[in-house]
């Protein structure tokens, strides 16, 4: 642990940034070179939002491995902005190369198809925590609000993660793996934090 904490301080953030927009960039090639299947909108849509999906657990799982002794902290904020623009692309691809942007049809979807609510519940709960990511927002806020605040990732999670298994409709290993880390990073977040023990002050 004390190697890996090592190298994660000396890694710059910016890093993290380039190599979460790597899968985007491999997405682009396969459109452009048309080398992407039959259905590509499909296609798109899906790696989009399964992107997404697992930056969002990567940044959750950041606290629950520093209580074990990997402290990552520094790249949460990253991996979390990274699912949102993922998310945010995975919604844009649908509206627009899915829906054609006709809103009627979007709205008639909504209804018939309730993992696609889902799907914005999770998107909508991550807007405030994307506009409040940064250090000024955490000063204005303070930590402690701050914090409050960002729980509304596990709402996004618990919807994504919803959204995903409704969509699919037969869940294979992948779907099942990502429901059950979400499940686990849940109950941990639920488990009560152990109280730091008070300093022994000397006798008089």
């Amino acid at each position: 642990m004390d190697r890996v904490n090592a190298v994660a301080r000396r890694l710059p953030t910016w890093v993290v940034y380039v190599a979460g927009t790597l899968p985007f960039l491999w997405l682009v090639w396969l459109v452009v070179s048309g080398d992407i299947g039959a259905d590509p909108v499909r296609l798109v849509e899906r790696k989009l939002g399964l992107t997404g999906l697992q930056f969002l657990l990567a940044s959750l799982a950041i606290t629950p491995l520093r209580r074990i002794g990997l402290n990552l902290i520094r790249f949460r904020r990253a991996l979390g902005l990274l699912a949102f623009f993922y998310i945010a692309l995975h919604l844009t691809a649908w509206v627009w190369l899915d829906m054609g942007l006709r809103w009627s049809e979007v709205v008639a979807d909504l209804w018939k198809r309730p993992y696609i609510i889902l799907g914005m519940v999770g998107l909508v709960a991550m807007l405030p925590l994307a506009a409040t990511s940064t250090n000024a927002a955490i000063r204005a806020m303070g930590p402690l609000a701050w914090g409050r605040l960002h729980r509304l990732a596990y709402i996004a999670l618990i919807a994504g993660v919803l959204h995903l298994l409704i969509l699919v409709k037969i869940w294979t290993g992948r779907e099942l793996a990502y429901a059950a880390i979400a499940v686990v990073l849940l109950g941990l977040r639920l488990l009560p934090r152990r109280a730091k023990p008070k300093p022994v002050r000397a006798a008089a």
